[in-house]
């Protein structure tokens, strides 16, 4: 299980990387695939993936991501309205065949996945964005390798006993702390190789550690929905590590979080 698990995190991140690398098109729509899929396993776990709910739920997602893709943001917010009205009329005229939480798992599954993803494409759009993609890097998968390293040598206080047995408050901040140092260091290497803004290592560091905690609390969600529906894992997709939402989940909430974060920054600072 470990080899097969670092192979295939070693083609993952080399995938992850030539994807960022190239951005524009390739980027918005590996995002979108990727979206298609986590909602799909989301979708399954409340058996909606095949029914008219999801079936609305993949075609707002495509739709979605083709306004990305044309740069018609103001087209982002009536496609999301629009999607709430929808799956509300199929709750209302075929009350028999759904119940309430079906309808709002079929909101959650588009604003939680897709919407919440669409903003890796989003920031790597901006510029100077090829660089300012790290940042989810750091606070998601950054945040999560040195949690567990300062979980491993300091960790004594239980963070959540029942969702994830394993995290420890100790290492919650030392995913918090190292995210930020990730960060700092990042800024030092973006005023090298980018437009370099004022105080770089501060900002990105604290971009780094605000960062990490959204990607915290989206690693506990996925688990508590995971754990409500007795699911070990989303899917089989990435090998050792199981689908989309098992390895994407601490992203999905930090990606948001990241593109406002550098939009603020960047709109006082330079």
């Amino acid at each position: 299980m470990f080899w097969t698990r670092l192979a295939s995190g070693i083609v993952l991140v080399i995938l992850a990387i030539g994807t960022l690398w190239v951005g524009g098109w390739l980027t918005c729509w590996v995002m979108c695939a990727l979206s298609l899929v986590g909602c799909f396993e989301l979708l399954r776990v409340y058996k909606l993936q095949k029914r008219l709910m999801g079936i609305v739920c993949y075609l707002a997602t495509i739709l979605y991501y083709l306004m990305i893709f044309l740069k018609q943001e103001e087209i982002l917010m009536p496609i999301m309205v629009t999607y709430l009205l929808v799956i509300l009329a199929i709750y209302v005229l075929a009350f028999s065949k759904y119940r309430d939480k079906d309808m709002m798992a079929a909101f959650l599954a588009f604003y939680y996945v897709s919407v919440c993803l669409s903003y890796v494409s989003r920031l790597r759009d901006i510029k100077d964005g090829g660089y300012l993609i790290i940042l989810v890097f750091i606070c998601s998968w950054g945040n999560d390798t040195l949690a567990y390293c300062f979980g491993r040598l300091f960790g004594k206080h239980k963070m959540s006993p029942v969702l994830s047995p394993k995290k420890s408050v100790e290492g919650l901040i030392g995913g918090i702390l190292g995210a930020g140092l990730l960060g700092a260091i990042f800024g030092i290497c973006f005023n090298s190789f980018a437009h370099p803004i004022p105080n770089a290592p501060l900002w990105f560091g604290l971009v780094g550690a605000v960062g990490a905690v959204p990607a915290v609390i989206g690693d506990l969600a996925a688990s508590a929905i995971k754990r409500n529906n007795d699911v070990k894992d989303y899917g089989k997709l990435i090998p050792g590590h199981g689908g989309v939402l098992d390895r994407f989940d601490s992203m999905i909430f930090t990606a948001p979080i990241i593109y406002y974060a550098v939009l603020f920054v960047l709109g006082n600072v330079r």
